[in-house]
């Protein structure tokens, strides 16, 4: 896997590791801990809580492979609160489920308002950088928490947000820093890319690029298109006369395709290279064409560390009954950990606070997250965690995401890329553990 830590700045600190190396991270996992020692402080007073959240998550529109795990994700935390509330004290209402669509059907404008109406403390999304850019402000002006598990922009680190927004995924400045070193380390010396012409295509672009060049690549052709678009002629016809030796791919569904049509212009599938607003697994998907291979090509996004079998075995259950389910099997896992790490944190950070306000949660954020002046105890779960809160001590969440650490920003400090790769049935698996 490759770590990175960032500083409070948000500057890359740990070196970029390559493809296959491994480093150690600590990560949650499901059952079986051993419950934390509690703080011998005395205890704090009795909380009685209930936490009301939202989601904003797609539903539809281009990211709308996201939607079930993320929302797998907030639903299986929700429950696992839940379950120890007669002790906690803190009980999760029953979450107010929205769809936040893309920037072209706009299924967001609906969402938002109803969240602020039903007076939601958190809002867990959007998933798409460009769409919470289009209500963020409405949510820090109603008072309410933006917490995305999967909003990578860089420009979210310097919004004015007055504390409000957060997030588990990190910035694009991380992934372009692995994706870039990463066609490097593979050989390639002269790239080229077709990217999405919004903040988070031309932002992971731009990182990429960067990371390659500073390599020792040649960036030799970058063709951006503009949501919405549906004929990628132009931007093929010159990516491939820039004669590439590998191309990254940096799109949302556009990738149905731009991906074929390079293939069947005669580019071999395992010089292109995918993200997370891409990486799906294909194999079961209807919509991709079953005589493309992808076999070989490889895709970068945000995993956290080796997600323990028994938590996606839970996620898979837990989908099934869902409340949002279409009845489809869960088979991808993208952005699942950092939805479930999301509410987590926000119920920590709420019973911490003893109250349910949105301002009181956002100001001890950071502080179960072991973020900041923060010396907390280690913990893994929300229930170990919440006995050392109730002890009367500091606790420090580590997820399924990882170790988070959120700076003043939002953002979390410490983070894992993981890299993938496609077989020969169109099906991707991690290759950097």
């Amino acid at each position: 896997m490759t770590v990175f830590t960032r500083s409070r700045a948000g500057k890359v600190l740990g070196a970029i590791a390559v493809a296959g190396a491994s480093a150690v991270v600590l990560a949650g996992c499901a059952g079986g801990t051993t419950p934390t020692e509690t703080s011998s402080e005395a205890p704090v007073e009795t909380r009685d809580l209930t936490l009301k959240i939202g989601t904003i998550l797609p539903q539809s529109g281009s990211l709308s492979f996201l939607g079930p795990p993320e929302e797998a994700g907030v639903g299986l935390a929700a429950a696992d609160i839940n379950e120890v509330a007669d002790t906690t004290g803190l009980t999760m209402d029953d979450i107010v489920w929205g769809d936040s669509g893309d920037a072209t059907n706009n299924a967001w404008q609906t969402t938002a308002p109803r969240l602020i109406q039903e007076g939601v403390s958190a809002a867990i999304g959007a998933a798409s950088s460009g769409v919470t850019k289009l209500f963020l402000d409405d949510m820090v002006s109603a008072g309410i928490i933006t917490f995305s598990p999967a909003n990578t922009s860089a420009d979210f680190t310097t919004w004015d947000d007055n504390g409000l927004y957060w997030r588990t995924a990190p910035s694009d400045v991380l992934q372009g820093e692995v994706l870039g070193n990463l066609i490097a380390e593979d050989g390639h010396e002269n790239v080229a890319s077709i990217y999405l012409n919004d903040s988070y295509g031309t932002g992971l672009n731009q990182f990429f690029s960067e990371a390659f060049e500073g390599a020792g690549g040649t960036v030799v052709e970058s063709q951006a298109f503009n949501a919405g678009d549906t004929s990628f002629d132009a931007q093929i016809s010159a990516v491939m006369a820039s004669n590439p030796d590998a191309i990254a791919l940096i799109t949302f569904d556009e990738v149905y395709t731009i991906a074929p049509a390079l293939i069947a212009a005669g580019y071999p599938a395992e010089d292109l290279y995918f993200v997370d607003g891409n990486l799906k697994q294909f194999g079961a998907d209807e919509k991709w064409p079953s005589d493309v291979s992808l076999e070989g090509a490889k895709g970068t996004t945000p995993a956290g560390p080796s997600t323990p079998e028994d938590f996606q075995a839970r996620l898979v259950e837990f989908w099934k009954t869902a409340p949002t389910s279409d009845g489809s099997d869960l088979t991808d896992f993208s952005y699942a950990n950092e939805s479930y790490d999301a509410v987590v944190l926000i119920a920590l950070a709420a019973l911490k606070a003893n109250s349910t306000d949105a301002a009181d949660i956002a100001e001890n954020l950071q502080a179960v997250s072991g973020g900041g002046d923060a010396a907390g105890e280690k913990c893994t779960t929300y229930a170990d965690c919440a006995d050392i809160i109730l002890g009367g001590g500091e606790a420090d969440y580590d997820g399924f995401s990882g170790p988070i650490t959120f700076d003043e920003n939002g953002d979390p400090t410490e983070a894992t890329i993981g890299i993938f790769q496609f077989d020969d049935t169109n099906t991707f698996t991690r290759i950097d553990l």
